[in-house]
């Protein structure tokens, strides 16, 4: 049901006549979400480059921790009762660029380096990324995939003659339906809008359509198992050393729809180890590669000021046709940037797009004079360098970095809609400049400040919910935007300290966590005092904050092991044991793994053939000397 976005906005979107950048965050998961089941359901509106390049990515960098980029995207629902399907579908992981993929190879290697294998060992298979609908055959039944974890049974389909590619078999595991794109378009693309179209047809619960029966009797349509596609194989290093080639000949291998190639690990035991996510694997990954670059000339650069008051400088030029999508503006990243590189109207300069909604400025062909802003767009306060930046030093009344501070609190809280960009903006243009203000708001007084009385109602409701509905603690004091302190680091320091210790802390507190320094300490003491008092107001109001587990208590009870998330330092020889054999244990129980002792190091496991100095210099430093059957002992409580 259509909630946010009408009708009518709906194909204005899809035809690109309303722009990703003029939806605020409710309409944009709205559309995603129509997009994604008018898609499954045989109906595509936008092309999938647009899904994944323009409106995907437009949501992870709003919001990368949103819940439907954590889920699995649901395929649509047939007639007939769910049920539990016999393993959890998930979603792959997109890569857009071969630096992409490089990093997630490197966390190959470091988790085989972890459990003891030699990634030179590790074998890669490349398969094509079919574009048909998911399924699962256990050789009994056919099931949609649905939310990942209860799908439709479809054997139906099996009932009337739908034959398995490869081997023929059935019980091959996951797959997809789909349709041979050469007959396709010879037979079935006067009668189907798309072949996603026609996919659906083949499931449908009446009898088939006579043209998809035929595709059926001759073949045309299969149910394709994945490990029964053609594929590519060989280490990591052949990968990187022909990467182009690889991935263009896997492209083509078949030919069925085809949206990119499936990059995957072989090896059981590493992917046991390394497991999976809410959404998708991790030794497994898409990519879908959408580059492309242009040549255009700047009509003028547009300064826009953040909730940290830095200035951002943005590049407008002609409507251009880039990376399969038409763009309009690119960001300059600083001005710095602008001002060495000539950056302004007239400026012609080359675009590269990699799969981001703002393409690259990848250089300036012929620069120009430009613009450098004297003063903040939002407030007009003079602006002041720091470093490669321009900032507006007007944090207490910068209307823009009032009102991206609201958008950023809502919007990291993840647990309340209703209070998008449109909605601040009125707010605040009402004498609401705080988070604790609107807080406070009652139904009456929403409807005071220019709001109908369903929609007062729906945003008192709202801001109650988000109260009352449990809630992380750690994403609460990410929604403050402390400087370097999102979720994860968030996430981070309250393993180590309950949420109202933290405005106690000290520099040298922050710095022994590991992950964090002395220089990021010190910026997080100065921002955690910046917002203490709006902290309080908030906390004060009643939020039903759910406490995240320190890690001593964990390890006191015997939840987790007595080292995970401490650093061990192995010296001497072992008799348990190599040194590597036992670091690779250590890792396994959640302990890193230090090669020198440093300030950080809580643990010194000595074997024998130590020298005293050693030890008493790790003593001094406040380190736990541990000899080898202390330390088996420790490790002993956790199995």
């Amino acid at each position: 049901m259509i909630s946010d976005l009408t009708e009518e906005e709906v194909f204005k979107i899809a035809n690109r006549e309303i722009e990703v950048e003029q939806l605020n965050d409710e309409k944009l998961i709205e559309f995603i979400q129509i997009a994604n089941a008018t898609y499954r359901g045989g109906v595509q509106i936008i092309a999938d480059a647009d899904y994944d390049f323009i409106y995907i990515s437009e949501l992870r960098r709003r919001n990368p921790k949103h819940p439907f980029l954590q889920a699995v995207e649901p395929e649509a629902a047939f007639i007939g009762k769910t049920i539990k399907l016999p393993i959890q579908m998930l979603s792959t992981d997109k890569k857009k660029t071969r630096t992409e993929i490089e990093k997630w190879l490197e966390n190959i290697r470091k988790s085989a380096k972890d459990i003891g294998i030699d990634p030179a060992t590790l074998k890669i298979k490349v398969t094509p990324k079919l574009d048909g609908f998911a399924a699962y055959d256990d050789g009994e039944r056919l099931y949609t995939r649905g939310d990942g974890i209860r799908g439709t049974d479809v054997s139906r389909v099996f009932e009337r003659g739908l034959k398995v590619g490869g081997d023929g078999k059935r019980g091959h595991g996951a797959g997809e339906i789909i349709v041979n794109k050469s007959y396709f378009a010879a037979n079935l693309s006067e009668y189907f809008e798309n072949t996603r179209n026609f996919q659906a047809a083949i499931l449908a619960e009446k009898k088939a359509d006579e043209r998809v029966q035929q595709a059926i009797d001759l073949k045309a349509a299969l149910f394709q198992p994945f490990s029964q596609l053609p594929s590519w194989t060989g280490t990591m290093q052949e990968l990187l050393s022909d990467f182009d080639n690889i991935i263009a000949s896997v492209w083509s291998y078949v030919d069925y729809d085809v949206d990119g190639v499936i990059i995957e690990i072989t090896n059981e035991t590493l992917k046991q180890y390394m497991g999976a996510t809410q959404n998708h694997y991790r030794w497994q990954v898409a990519f879908k590669a959408n580059v492309g670059n242009a040549q255009v000339t700047i009509l003028r650069v547009v300064p826009h000021t953040s909730r940290s008051g830095r200035v951002n400088p943005v590049a407008y030029f002609p409507p251009t046709r880039l990376g399969g999508v038409t763009i309009q503006r690119a960001t300059a990243h600083h001005y710095k940037m602008v001002k060495e590189n000539g950056i302004g109207a007239g400026a012609v300069i080359e675009l590269v797009r990699s799969g981001m909604v703002i393409p690259k400025i990848e250089k300036v062909i012929a620069p120009s004079e430009p613009e450098i802003p004297d003063l903040c767009p939002s407030c007009r306060t003079k602006l002041v360098w720091d470093k490669d930046y321009l900032y507006c030093p007007n944090t207490a009344h910068c209307v823009a970095q009032i009102e991206n501070t609201i958008i950023h609190f809502f919007k990291t809280l993840g647990n309340i809609d209703g209070f998008g960009p449109k909605t601040v903006k009125q707010l605040y243009s009402k004498g609401l400049n705080s988070v604790n203000d609107i807080y406070r708001l009652n139904v009456e007084e929403f409807i005071e400040l220019g709001f109908g009385e369903k929609t007062a109602q729906n945003l008192f409701q709202e801001l109650r919910r988000s109260r009352t509905e449990p809630l992380s603690d750690w994403r609460f004091l990410a929604a403050f935007g402390v400087f370097r302190m999102g979720t994860g680091n968030c996430q981070k320091l309250l393993q180590h300290y309950h949420l109202l210790e933290v405005f106690k802390l000290t520099e040298e507190d922050i710095d022994n966590i590991e992950g964090f320094d002395k220089s990021l300490s010190k910026v997080v003491i100065d921002g955690l005092h910046k917002i203490e008092n709006d902290f309080f107001r908030l906390y004060n109001l009643g939020f039903n904050l759910q406490a995240t587990p320190l890690l001593s208590e964990l390890r006191e009870s015997g939840a987790i092991s007595q080292i995970s998330g401490k650093t061990i330092v192995f010296t001497g020889t072992m008799e348990h044991g190599t040194r590597d054999e036992m670091e690779v244990e250590a890792r396994k129980l959640g302990a890193k793994v230090g090669k020198a002792v440093s300030k950080k190091t809580d643990f010194l496991v000595a074997g024998t053939n130590v020298g005293m100095t050693k030890i008493n210099d790790a003593k001094e430093k406040g380190i736990t000397v541990l000899n080898e059957r202390e330390y088996l002992s420790l490790i002993q409580k956790a199995k």
